[in-house]
């Protein structure tokens, strides 16, 4: 399943997905959530994809989902799948290397994707937040697994309670990213990355990612579906209800 807003390239060993809403801020659709996930899918059975990058058009990475297409296709109580679930499953149990190159902002699934992606470059200025809470939902992704895990409790509380924005220097800290790039260079520093991993020996490198993921891939997939199962409930709350109003509301106001 193709979408208009997802470019997919598949050139000398790279696929290359690319969020192309730039006037919305690459805001991610279900339709674009199918796209990704079915891209991300495919790859495994295709030897001659060697690499995965993730980029947005544009000023920004994404602005996370777009609110106002999820809220046409809200899943009820007791749905066991929709495309960004699907998404975020072809993430975690992806075989081939994935690289993100994030500018601008990163909201919401926007940063708890990066935490399956095993290389990050993020430029200076970029913006990563994580506003779950604060529309009354939790997090997806495993990030109430994973960020602890990386940062430590008290900056995944930061990050997760709080929705505390940080910049590319704490996500490197943090280990979210893993190169920080300066600005106006990411399309250089990503194709010296690209060009790096093409020279090493494919096999050896898909084996070595799949040992990186090791037994923690069974854990990040059950932490996946119980954080599904709370923010599907979460979906149908009066908080949810009342924070999504607001925000409307306040996109209304500075329009």
């Amino acid at each position: 399943m193709g979408d208009q807003h997802v470019a997919i390239q598949s050139d000398g060993g790279v696929l290359s997905l690319t969020l192309s809403r730039p006037r919305q801020r690459n805001a991610i659709t279900v339709a674009m959530y199918a796209a990704l996930a079915e891209a991300i899918e495919g790859a495994a059975d295709d030897s001659k994809i060697r690499l995965i990058t993730i980029a947005g058009e544009g000023e920004d990475f994404t602005a996370g989902n777009d609110l106002a297409d999820f809220l046409q296709e809200i899943p009820g109580p007791g749905v066991q799948d929709i495309p960004v679930w699907r998404l975020l499953r072809a993430l975690a149990n992806n075989q081939v290397p994935i690289i993100a190159a994030v500018q601008g902002n990163a909201v919401g699934i926007g940063t708890t994707l990066l935490l399956h992606c095993d290389f990050v470059l993020a430029e200076h200025g970029c913006r990563f937040v994580m506003p779950f809470v604060d529309l009354g939902l939790v997090p997806e992704a495993a990030s109430s697994l994973i960020l602890p895990r990386l940062a430590g409790r008290r900056a995944a509380a930061r990050h997760l309670l709080l929705g505390e924005p940080f910049g590319a220097d704490e996500a490197l800290a943090m280990g979210i990213a893993s190169h920080v790039v300066a600005r106006g260079e990411m399309s250089r520093s990503l194709a010296r990355l690209v060009a790096a991993l093409l020279a090493k020996p494919a096999e050896a490198m898909r084996q070595t990612q799949a040992l990186l993921r090791g037994e923690a891939q069974d854990e990040i997939l059950e932490r996946m579906t119980l954080e599904n199962a709370h923010f599907s409930e979460r979906l149908q709350s009066d908080e949810v209800k009342q924070a999504i109003t607001h925000f409307f509301a306040a996109r209304a106001a500075k329009a």
